[in-house]
């Protein structure tokens, strides 16, 4: 096939161009901060489990602790009505019994006041536990938040660059002859597509030309297409390529 030296050249560009099209499409498909921020859900589900957990177990100890305020106050109400029943009693025997009976509801109330405050103490344990898992969920929320700002920012931008880039290669690829440009894209499906050799290096794949390759090259017209015998690709001389 044979081509000017300038559309050679410009498809030089639509090979620059292309790569710069694949980094902005991987760019804003999968952006640098998509794995911190799944690695953030998952970190952040795992806290949500544990956070359930040691609300419950903080649930569980102000449940007993009511059930305990309320034991204290029936001990309470029964001491006093006990109380008074003794203080209006004339019957001895029947004061003894009551006596007794005050002594165990005073022993029933320091129980329960023991293990009043054994709970309070769990309970505010619980309470310290809660706060630090939330504290840890507010910051993985956080981190994550600032990331999907940042992940948003990259793909906008990366859009931006997949745009102008599709662009700008349109307006190239429109001016060169179609039977240039339909080899280009046929070699560029597993290679560069086009490249310079520049001093006697292959800048598709950045392998130095053997002699032998190097004296087929010398031999060819300005305007024949040449390939890569390595990658393939277009190779574009220019006066740089060490020929």
């Amino acid at each position: 096939m044979n081509a000017s030296p300038a559309d050679q050249r410009r498809l030089v560009e639509v090979a620059q161009l292309d790569a710069r099209i694949r980094q902005a499409d991987g760019a804003r498909k999968n952006p640098p901060q998509a794995g911190r921020v799944q690695e953030l859900l998952a970190r952040r589900q795992e806290l949500s489990q544990e956070l359930s957990t040691r609300l419950g177990v903080r649930d569980d100890l102000r449940t007993e602790l009511s059930r305990i305020e309320s034991d204290v106050a029936v001990v309470d109400a029964r001491a006093s009505r006990d109380a008074d029943r003794l203080a209006a009693s004339s019957n001895s025997k029947e004061a003894q019994g009551l006596e007794s009976e005050l002594a165990a509801l005073a022993r029933r109330k320091n129980d329960l006041e023991d293990a009043e405050l054994a709970v309070m103490e769990r309970l505010e344990n619980a309470d310290a536990a809660v706060a630090e898992q939330e504290a840890l969920i507010a910051a993985t929320n956080a981190e994550g938040a600032e990331l999907s700002a940042e992940g948003k920012r990259a793909v906008a931008e990366a859009t931006a660059v997949f745009d102008a880039a599709s662009r700008d290669r349109a307006a190239i690829a429109g001016e060169l002859p179609a039977d240039l440009l339909a080899m280009y894209d046929r070699l560029a499906v597993r290679s560069a597509g086009a490249a310079l050799l520049r001093r006697r290096t292959c800048e598709g794949c950045h392998m130095v030309l053997a002699g032998t390759d190097l004296g087929v090259l010398r031999q060819a017209a300005a305007d024949d297409v040449v390939t890569c015998p390595e990658c393939g690709c277009i190779l574009v001389r220019d006066d740089e390529s060490g020929l």
